[in-house]
């Protein structure tokens, strides 16, 4: 007699790590877990990170625990290792005997996959992007359903790298892009394949992603949120990865100037032509030293304008929910990590951005705001820094678009998974 009782939904999640130091990635992660929580409770969800083997973990949505699944999958040549991404490969071969993470992923209804967001991509080199293909071969290999969430898709400059995306996208359940300028680059994956029932355009899943007011607010920034707001109250993302490699970070991403001289430039204008205060907020809380960490480029930013008093770097550890709730305290922000400023935007708050991939404009664009992004790699750093301060001088009509067009952005949020949740319904009856 078959077991007519329903069952949990069981899914995956690769591509939003929650042990990063990228609070962009945090924010994917917390956006997605916060969309499963509210439709399904009760899902047996595993988040496959950095770590080493399965582990029990919580997050508190509006003080309701939702308990989940760690379970570790690492590009790693150590192949005795569970939570090695060969070690899976080579279970495949002998039915998953053992390894926790692939028996997860043939026993789930679906895989969720969103690539850090970005990173579908080969403009990162080839490790990152085996290490992104791999993991959805090895789904699609255990004929598990997999769904790209909305994410952006390419550049891919070799002929190999968009062969082997076209391969993946042809073979997933559904595939999602998150502005129109990257569906375009989805429909060429496709080709005749493309199904508007499984392809489509949605907006960042981080539209959605709640804020927390962080239990621990620095004394200066309460002071200047709650009791000096006669002065406005900017903020600013500076992004470690371009900044703290100095001239060469620039010439990376193709800039035609300094990006640290743009920034210190900004700053400066900011300082002088008004009489805000300004916070310097990262994003990436990557360690002292490290290459990539925004702390250590607000610090340097902001020594460099000689700590003005006006000038204060929020040094605090928060998690993307406590961030975006501290961006949205403000009356404007201009971001460079794309993520910081989706925080400004979702918040309803006029926003720059100062890009270095193509998927800023788009997401800027999902909103009517794609004249607020300036481009280093194709503006002169005069035109990028007078951008900004053009923005700053508009931040009234921008908030007023934002107001009309946020409602829809937001619908579209919560439209793009309730379908994608219909999709695993349909495939998985019974399961609830």
């Amino acid at each position: 007699m078959h077991n007519t009782f329903p069952r949990k939904t069981r899914l995956c999640l690769f591509g939003s790590s929650p042990d990063t130091a990228n609070l962009g990635v945090s924010a994917l992660f917390l956006s997605v877990m916060h969309a499963i929580a509210t439709r399904h409770p009760d899902a047996h969800v595993t988040v496959f990170d950095y770590g080493s083997g399965p582990r029990t973990d919580t997050i508190n949505f509006d003080s309701k625990p939702f308990r989940f699944i760690r379970c570790g999958a690492n590009l790693s040549r150590r192949y005795y290792r569970r939570d090695s991404l060969l070690n899976m490969r080579l279970s495949a071969t002998l039915g998953g005997i053992g390894n926790p993470g692939l028996r997860a992923i043939s026993q789930a209804d679906a895989v969720l996959d969103i690539s850090g967001g970005d990173s579908f991509a080969d403009i990162y080199g080839s490790k990152r992007f085996n290490a992104i293909t791999q993991t959805k071969k090895l789904v699609l290999n255990q004929n598990t359903p997999l769904i790209l969430l909305p994410q952006t898709y390419g550049p891919f400059d070799t002929p190999r790298a968009h062969r082997i995306a076209g391969e993946i996208v042809r073979r997933c359940g559904m595939a999602w892009a998150r502005d129109a300028r990257s569906f375009e680059t989805l429909k060429d994956l496709l080709g005749a394949d493309l199904d508007p029932a499984r392809h489509d355009t949605g907006v960042d899943v981080a539209f959605a992603l709640p804020s927390r007011k962080p239990a621990d607010l620095p004394k200066k920034l309460v002071s200047w949120i709650a009791y000096e707001r006669s002065r406005p109250l900017i903020g600013i993302n500076v992004s470690g990865l371009i900044y703290n490699q100095g001239v060469e970070g620039s010439r990376q991403f193709g800039f035609k100037g300094d990006y640290r001289d743009i920034v210190h430039r900004i700053l400066s204008r900011l300082l002088t032509e008004t009489d805000a205060n300004i916070v310097l907020i990262p994003h990436v809380l990557a360690a002292k030293g490290h290459f990539e960490s925004d702390p250590d480029a607000c610090r340097s930013a902001a020594a460099a304008l000689a700590n003005n008093e006006r000038l204060f770097v929020l040094d605090q550890h928060y998690d993307a929910m406590e961030m975006k709730w501290v961006i949205s305290q403000l009356d404007f922000f201009c971001g460079t990590r794309m993520h910081s400023t989706i925080a400004g935007l979702s918040s309803g708050k006029p926003t720059a951005a100062i890009a270095y991939s193509k998927k800023t404009l788009g997401v800027f664009e999902t909103c009517g705001q794609g004249r607020h992004v300036v481009d280093p790699r194709h503006a002169s750093p005069e035109k990028c820094i007078d951008g900004v301060l053009t923005s700053w001088n508009s931040r009234a009509e921008a908030s007023t678009t934002l107001a009309e067009r946020l409602p829809d952005v937001k619908n579209k949020a919560e439209y793009q998974m309730d379908r994608i949740f219909d999709y695993i319904a349909d495939q998985n009856p019974g399961s609830t």
